[in-house]
């Protein structure tokens, strides 16, 4: 797999169609190609407290930004027929899944693959832990910005980059 997107998606509540970031970053031929971020007017078009903690990101943030199928219509041709990478893929497709849904979009049938179960697989209990800052470190790369979805995004690449190589 030396072509694919790795992607990160942050919400805003509790609701998976809640995106209001999203990090690709489009590897072509082993590398990194492309990077995209985009702030994403969430549905429902409000923040917890929580996620808000996590990412940083508020409604003044987004307030203005498109919403998601007016971001969608840039990005989806740039990975058609790309293999989606994710850490932790079942959020990332869960929210992919519940936006295109909210919306009414018709949803491509992305093959996704998870860099949290391949690190499970190839560094099994070498490492204390397998989330993303964990698994990005032992791959070679600083996760210093960890929730910004560009930098989550791109540490999984990284990760499934260095995956292959095993």
């Amino acid at each position: 797999m030396k072509d694919f997107a790795a992607i990160d998606f942050e919400t805003a509540n509790m609701y998976r169609s809640s995106i209001c970031s999203a990090g690709i970053v489009i590897v072509r031929n082993g590398e990194i190609a492309e990077k995209i971020y985009e702030l994403i007017r969430p549905e429902p078009e409000w923040y917890s407290y929580w996620n808000t903690q996590i990412h940083g990101l508020t409604a003044e943030d987004t307030a203005g930004k498109p919403v998601f199928p007016e971001v969608w219509a840039r990005i989806a041709p740039l990975i058609a027929g790309l293999p989606l990478a994710a850490h932790n893929s079942p959020f990332d497709e869960s929210c992919l899944r519940a936006v295109h849904s909210v919306y009414g979009m018709d949803y491509p049938d992305y093959e996704f693959h998870c860099t949290c179960r391949a690190s499970r697989r190839t560094f099994g209990k070498t490492l204390s832990n397998h989330k993303l800052h964990t698994v990005a470190e032992r791959c070679g790369y600083n996760l210093r910005n960890h929730h910004h979805a560009l930098a989550d995004a791109e540490a999984c690449a990284w990760i499934a980059l260095a995956l292959i190589k095993n």
